[in-house]
């Protein structure tokens, strides 16, 4: 029998999904699981949005413009200006989720081989777009004593070979909730003008920063224009993770031609998730004042709740919806997965992230967890009970 490729032997499984059997198994049993291991948020999808794909009047469902089309792109650069960050129709290639725009963006900046440095704990799947890109992450270790503040420059720098062709942030961030400050750009700035390295940010989750934080995004940092590649989607900010809609920027003219290559290969990005982008951009502020309201609410019952339970530590995030919890256990995917299989409180469970999927050194985050704050508050309180509960009886837990 012929054998799969070695790239598809080594590409590895999403960390956050790889618990969906045990998951499947325990719901077949009875028991209510309240789901914190995914950013699936449960906040509804924007009226405007789901109203201008059910008013479509499409006849033929053809391709679109490779970019995507002309006139979202220009509502989209007036969205990034309304954040004073410089960007203009021709700057934007629209793809297929921001899950794409990754991928595009690591094919058109990076030969195989090349490295990236980027701060752990990080998105799961960089690991995959950098194996399918054969890219090699350089992990810097950030800490969950700073609240995963950007590591020193320095451990920057002793990475820094040859090889070394960009760095990548996101920014809030996801595992952890953290948001970079403008002093903490800055120095990577420095960083990328020494180095002439390109520095890729991820920044879903502007629209959910907290406690009234500056929102920075690296499009604001002048004099890297042309190092500058920012990832962006709508998943997040209008609870529309379905509609595969994200978006490659960058004012580089080069890295925006070269990525355009990849974008045709592909043909083009979905039709009716354009048509929601595009009438999304629509939604009024009133939503995301509330949107933040609920979410800063849940952030703070939660953080409160966790950093109660004896031998439990969370700090607190200020953006994004997720924060990595330091847990009195031996081994958080042993936990994980114990949770689903052998544990209920008054028939219910909940289920997390082992957060040693989100560091790319081995041995790191083996007694922590990511979760996700994305249930209402109830389901949460219930979550927490669980967890709570299910601390003081887990076989491995440490004292």
């Amino acid at each position: 029998m012929p054998k799969v490729s070695i790239k598809g032997t080594t590409m590895p499984s999403s960390p956050i999904r790889k618990l969906v059997p045990f998951a499947e198994a325990a719901k077949k049993l009875g028991k209510k699981i309240y789901h914190l291991n995914i950013g699936q948020p449960d906040i509804e999808t924007p009226e405007t949005m789901l109203n201008a794909i059910k008013n479509s009047n499409i006849k033929v469902l053809e391709y679109s413009h490779s970019a995507g089309f002309e006139s979202y792109r220009k509502k989209l650069a007036t969205y990034y200006n309304g954040f004073k960050m410089p960007v203009a129709l021709e700057d934007i290639i629209i793809t297929t989720g921001g899950s794409e725009a990754i991928e595009i963006a690591m094919m058109t900046c990076f030969n195989a081989g090349d490295e990236i440095i980027i701060p752990e704990p990080f998105y799961a799947n960089y690991n995959g777009f950098s194996c399918a890109a054969d890219v090699i992450i350089k992990p810097v270790k950030s800490t969950i004593e700073s609240g995963f503040a950007l590591p020193p420059i320095s451990d920057f720098e002793k990475l820094i070979t040859p090889k070394t062709k960009g760095i990548m942030i996101c920014n809030p961030g996801n595992p952890t909730g953290y948001l970079y400050t403008r002093e903490e750009l800055e120095l990577l700035k420095q960083l990328v003008l020494k180095y002439d390295l390109f520095l890729l940010s991820d920044e879903v989750y502007r629209e959910f920063c907290y406690d009234g934080k500056e929102y920075v995004s690296v499009m604001h940092l002048q004099g890297i224009e042309n190092n500058v590649v920012l990832l962006d989607s709508i998943s997040k900010r209008y609870s529309a993770c379905g509609a595969r809609i994200g978006a490659m920027i960058s004012k580089n003219k080069e890295v925006m031609t070269t990525a355009m290559k990849f974008a045709q290969a592909r043909l083009s990005p979905p039709t009716f998730g354009q048509i929601g982008a595009e009438a999304a951009l629509e939604t009024p502020k009133e939503y995301f004042d509330k949107v933040q309201m609920e979410y800063v609410g849940r952030r703070d019952y939660l953080i409160e709740a966790l950093n109660k339970m004896e031998g439990v530590f969370c700090p607190k995030p200020s953006g994004a919806f997720y924060c990595i919890a330091r847990l009195p256990i031996d081994n958080a995917d042993k936990f994980c997965q114990w949770l689903l299989e052998s544990f209920d409180y008054e028939g219910q469970t909940v289920m997390l992230a082992p957060a040693t999927g989100f560091y790319s050194t081995p041995g790191s985050g083996i007694n922590e967890v990511r979760l996700a704050y994305v249930l209402n508050k109830e389901a949460l309180k219930n979550a927490m009970i669980c967890l709570e509960q299910s601390l003081k009886v887990y076989p491995g837990r440490i004292k």
